[in-house]
């Protein structure tokens, strides 16, 4: 049973427990760039790539209980916060008007979208009924809506519409949902942590897209006999007994709900001094990456690294760590080459040559 002291993670109460974040074997780059999208979700979401059965689902499930609760408008469709930036039309016009916000306590979700999605069912629509009870058209909440300040998962994002990834994208990078049609004008906040997963063997997203991924991690079958072991441990002794599982691991699930929540609060001020922007920039410049984006999402996340390690500044250690899932859906690859040693190049640009 996961706790902590600061009350900001429940209970394991659902009827389906789920596997603990901590007790996932390997896999370290992909649990990286999971945490350091909740711990910035400006990072722009993350890309997990690799075959069948390799924790992808399972880890972004297990993240969202290590997420510190929220503060929430009880009554809100958008979950806005109580105070602050990032409220909606409506609570705005709440607050100015004196009104006071009943305040709820929720712990962040994860909202999926099917892959059979329409386009009015993810950026919203009219309530038809109203409009037929009532003669007056409504706006009626999609998926956006719903994943406000929330974990969105897109399980086989390869095979969504091109179109409604770039809505999702688009969103994403905004955290704004601005919805025009049908006589209709509305917008709502759309601030969530994007994560997004597929396997290769079934299509590929187009370079496009890939890039608007602030981060991208591809995982594949562990090689190493004694962890592969491990895993199917693990797991047996999980399915015989998932209360009991979860309440093995509590003291390291509560310790890395911790971690996570203190980086979250350290991040703003964690500098990242011009030698190392000069870094960032170099290593693009040197793997010929097309536009800034990758500049931007790699200045954020080794700042996000810096915050997850308690440090006051970014250096080349928190760059290196976090080079490969930033760059490598970026670096273009010719017919027969082979893909370039990101690590190498960003050791060789810190090293001067």
């Amino acid at each position: 049973m996961v706790t902590r002291r600061s009350g900001r993670i429940a209970q394991v109460s659902e009827r389906q427990p789920l596997y603990p974040f901590t007790a996932l074997v390997g896999q370290e780059p992909m649990r990286l760039a999971l945490v350091l999208n909740a711990i910035d979700p400006a990072i722009g979401g993350v890309l997990i790539r690799g075959e069948k059965g390799t924790a992808k689902s399972t880890a972004v499930r297990a993240l969202a209980r290590l997420l510190p609760e929220l503060e929430v408008v009880a009554d809100c469709p958008y979950h806005c916060p109580p105070s602050g930036d990032g409220r909606c039309a409506a609570c705005q016009r709440r607050a100015a008007g004196g009104e006071p916000l009943p305040v709820a306590r929720r712990r962040m979700r994860v909202v999926e979208l099917p892959i059979n999605a329409s386009e009015d069912r993810v950026v919203g629509t009219i309530d038809l009924e109203a409009a037929i009870q009532s003669g007056q058209r409504r706006f009626e909440p999609g998926v956006l809506a719903e994943a406000n300040r929330q974990i969105l998962y897109v399980d086989e994002v390869n095979l969504l519409d091109d179109h409604l990834v770039d809505v999702l994208l688009d969103a994403a990078a905004m955290g704004v949902n601005i919805i025009e049609r049908e006589g209709i004008s509305e917008w709502h906040p759309a601030r969530f942590i994007l994560v997004g997963t597929m396997n290769p063997e079934e299509g590929e997203l187009r370079p496009q897209l890939l890039d608007r991924f602030g981060l991208c991690v591809d995982v594949t079958g562990i090689r190493d006999v004694a962890e592969r072991v491990e895993i199917v441990c693990r797991r047996e002794r999980f399915e015989a007994d998932p209360q009991g599982f979860a309440e093995g691991y509590a003291a390291s699930e509560a310790a890395e709900a911790d971690r996570i929540e203190r980086a979250i609060a350290q991040l703003g001020r964690v500098a990242v001094d011009r030698p190392v922007l000069e870094l960032i920039a170099q290593l693009g410049i040197r793997l010929e990456v097309d536009g800034h984006r990758a500049d931007l999402v790699a200045r954020r996340a080794a700042q996000a690294v810096a915050a997850l390690r308690g440090l006051p500044r970014a250096g080349v250690a928190e760059v290196a760590a976090v080079a490969p899932m930033v760059l490598a859906h970026r670096v273009r690859t010719g017919p027969g080459q082979r893909p370039r040693d990101i690590a190498t190049v960003v050791a060789q640009l810190a090293g001067g040559d």
